[in-house]
């Protein structure tokens, strides 16, 4: 195709890109995930989670290329598809957030799933669909609802979510005394009511938010440390969540998970931010219903709806106790739905001057 500039056929130069990634942009009840399925050589590892590690320690530029700008935006998580190594997994994936590689992510999972089936990469059988996705946590079983091409919802089976903390009093800079609790969902969370801190949960108050929620989060990771039992790598607490009351009749809870968009530094309050996740969050929502089961207040098979911060929802329940080693634990099921918004292809030109993008003060910590 000629144009009055040249041609349009994808030929920009001569000369190749350093990377050229495609990608599905997606999001889950809000949540953006982005799923990248071809221009990444599959990372080496007997399992997925050392395919994360092998990731994060030898190309952790392809994070940085796509969450940073110009290409990404604080709020943005990302994953890369990878083969599977369990024999009961049809497809891996890695998320990539801004900073860190979570083991497992609910919004993430439904974002890879929802793309996998509507692009063909794992073939739709209408009404449902049901396989399995290899997280770095474990075995994800995916169970899809589907109609006309599209999943209409995502249900997954997560990984046992268990509680290692239940009114713990930490005491944060700045705040002072704060009673928690501690629980892993796939990811390590310290959850707070938001009320004992004066604030509801509603995004005109998100300045407020993101700054207590940081606040406690540190004073967690220092105070509460915590590791998992099956993997000494998945350590330390990574991410805050506040509780309150639900806007949604149909909600049993509302909450706003918080993770870290840099360090924090006590004696630096602009430091004391981070992105708030625009979804009810799938870990978030299994944790606090781990937590809920050890205070007797959410049994096995009782439906649980959780509310995000812009009014979207997850349905949770209890499936099964198990155990974690010697912890007693719970067996969580989410469900939500995610929305395709874009394909695109990334290029990484050889003469960018930021080939791992940047970051920028007026909306980066």
């Amino acid at each position: 195709m000629e144009t009055k500039c040249g041609r349009l056929d994808g030929a920009m130069h001569s000369q190749p890109p350093v990377r050229n990634l495609t990608a599905y942009d997606a999001h889950a009840e809000g949540e953006p995930g982005r799923v990248i399925v071809a221009g990444v050589d599959d990372p080496p590892g007997a399992t997925v989670y050392d395919k994360m590690v092998w990731l994060r320690d030898h190309d952790d530029g392809i994070r940085k290329l796509m969450l940073r700008e110009p290409r990404g935006y604080p709020a943005l998580c990302a994953n890369i598809v990878v083969s599977p190594t369990h024999p009961d997994a049809d497809a891996g994936f890695v998320i990539m957030e801004q900073t860190e590689y979570p083991a497992m992510s609910g919004t993430n999972t439904i974002c890879v799933a929802t793309v996998l089936l509507e692009t063909g990469m794992i073939e739709m059988h209408e009404p449902v669909t049901e396989f399995t996705l290899e997280a770095p946590a474990g075995l994800v079983r995916i169970t899809a609802k589907c109609s006309n091409g599209k999943a209409t919802e995502i249900k997954f089976r997560n990984v046992p979510a268990f509680v290692a903390h239940l009114d713990a009093i930490i005491d944060v800079p700045h705040l002072g005394p704060a009673t928690v609790d501690v629980a892993f969902g796939g990811m390590w969370y310290v959850i707070a009511e938001a009320a004992q801190f004066g604030v509801d949960i509603a995004p005109g108050n998100g300045r407020e938010l993101a700054r207590i929620s940081a606040m406690l989060r540190q004073a967690a990771a220092e105070q509460l440390p915590v590791v998992h039992p099956d993997n000494e790598g998945i350590s330390g607490v990574s991410i805050s969540m506040l509780t309150g009351p639900p806007t949604n009749p149909e909600a049993t809870l509302k909450n706003v998970v918080t993770a870290a968009s840099g360090p924090l530094d006590w004696d630096r309050p602009d430091t004391w931010t981070g992105a708030f996740d625009r979804s009810p969050c799938g870990t978030a929502t299994c944790a606090e219903m781990a937590v809920l089961h050890a205070r007797g207040r959410l049994g096995i098979g009782e439906p649980f709806v959780n509310e995000s911060i812009i009014g979207t929802l997850f349905t949770g329940e209890l499936v099964e106790q198990t155990t974690v080693a010697d912890r007693p634990a719970v067996v969580p099921t989410i469900a939500g739905q995610a929305w395709i918004t874009g394909r695109a292809e990334y290029l990484l030109d050889p003469t960018d001057p930021f080939p791992e993008g940047y970051t920028v003060g007026d909306i980066w910590a």
